[in-house]
């Protein structure tokens, strides 16, 4: 499943000009004025939505803690952008920093006011678009004071359940026992199978030899994939054994995956 990332920036008028800011001293750091402020453009974001008959969105620590973090480093670049470099794309810096989601927006912008940041935001079409998506239900902002003006970042995203392993791989199970299949209750081989790289060779599990192996990234497991849907409906098999790992790199389709499930099916 493709993780779909949309990206907007707005540059306001400030008295600090965008070039060689990161020579400038920052400014003292406030921390409940700071939160205040987050919490303001939070507000305001909720408060546009409901005039519109959209739902609240709802504060995930995970956004926060990145949109926080991305704020400080616009602060100290200079001009502002979505990705420096050596930083990870928005994608990877929200879920590693806790959000798991199947879509992420993210609006930038520096101003005056958190006041201000929404207001341009409201008035530019893709900042709009992204704030006012029907489909998001959860936000996280940071701001940070530096240079006598506020670099803002809110990140919006369509949230997932988070699981662990075990969760999943029982999520997984249950679908495939439901389906016929006996699962086994080692799960060491789907696994390690799991765990490697896409494109990496793959050997051979060790134990049992499976007749049909498949791992795929997703931040939706509430079906199977069709391909291996196709396999078990073919009657071939009687058992299988599932495992779950950390999701990998980049998806298909060129979009990030860092908020998917990985998950792997072995068919005996």
């Amino acid at each position: 499943m493709r993780l779909v990332k949309r990206f907007a920036v707005l540059l306001m008028a400030s008295s600090v000009g965008v070039c060689g800011v990161a020579a400038l001293a920052q400014d003292p750091v406030d921390v409940e004025v700071q939160a205040a402020q987050e919490q303001k453009v939070v507000d305001l974001a909720n408060q546009a939505r409901v005039a519109e008959g959209l739902p609240a969105l709802v504060v995930d620590p995970g956004l926060a803690a990145a949109a926080r973090a991305h704020a400080e480093l616009m602060s100290k670049e200079g001009p502002i952008s979505h990705r420096y470099g050596g930083e990870p794309d928005v994608a990877e810096r929200t879920s590693k920093a806790g959000a798991h989601f199947s879509l992420v927006e993210e609006n930038i912008a520096i101003g005056d006011s958190p006041k201000q940041v929404h207001e341009e935001w409201m008035k530019s079409d893709v900042h709009h678009a992204n704030l006012m998506n029907a489909k998001i239900d959860r936000i996280g902002v940071g701001i940070v004071s530096a240079h006598h003006v506020l670099y803002a970042v809110a990140d919006y995203s369509v949230s997932v359940q988070s699981m662990d392993a075990g969760q999943i791989e029982g999520k997984i199970g249950a679908m495939l026992t439901g389906k016929g299949l006996t699962l086994l209750s080692k799960a060491e081989d789907a696994r390690k199978y799991c765990a490697l790289q896409d494109g990496e060779a793959e050997g051979t599990p060790t134990g049992m030899k499976p007749l049909f192996l498949m791992r795929w990234q997703s931040a939706d497991l509430s079906k199977l994939p069709p391909q291996l849907e196709e396999r078990i409906a073919s009657g071939k098999y009687k058992q299988a054994a599932v495992g779950s790992c950390p999701a990998q790199g980049s998806g298909g389709n060129g979009g990030a995956t860092f908020a998917a499930y990985r998950v792997a099916v072995l068919l005996y």
